[in-house]
């Protein structure tokens, strides 16, 4: 499995691993449609320290997470998907995903991250937790962090 940035021409294949998690899993009536980040990766993603990654192996995109830098040295972690077939070992696909864009975000100056999450994502609650992130309340977060209407949790990172 690699991980990469995102390119162009990726967008059918991630909207292919997001949304039927979403929808399927966790039952949240949400469509392809209904995110327009993802049918504008470039233009909401891929501007100042922002970045979208892939993880790949073969020719199929089986994770996904991205970055958003929301201004005042902090970003926002968005779309962290990962497919079934490689979620935990051997695989450790979220945790690498993870370590990617820790990685940019440190080396392009950010000082923190927020990010949101459903109250019905428990074991993505658990992964973040182990990873640092501290659980916040709404009223503690950016006013410029682009919160979804399905985010009802929301956790910190100081870098």
């Amino acid at each position: 499995m690699d991980i990469r940035p995102y390119r162009a021409g990726d967008e059918s294949d991630i909207a292919a691993l997001i949304v039927p998690i979403q929808q399927g899993e966790f039952g949240i009536p949400i469509s392809y449609e209904d995110q327009p980040d993802l049918r504008d990766i470039p233009g909401f993603y891929l501007m100042g320290a922002g970045q979208f990654w892939v993880a790949v192996e073969g020719d199929a995109i089986v994770g996904s997470i991205a970055l958003k830098d929301i201004g005042g040295g902090a970003g926002a972690l968005r779309k962290m998907f990962v497919a079934p077939s490689h979620r935990g070992v051997p695989h450790r696909a979220a945790v690498r995903l993870l370590a990617v864009l820790l990685a940019h975000a440190k080396e392009v100056g950010l000082t923190s991250l927020y990010l949101g999450t459903t109250a019905k994502f428990l074991a993505a609650h658990r992964f973040y937790e182990k990873s640092g992130f501290s659980q916040i309340t709404p009223d503690e977060l950016p006013p410029t962090f682009p919160r979804m209407a399905v985010d009802t949790r929301f956790y910190f990172l100081s870098l």
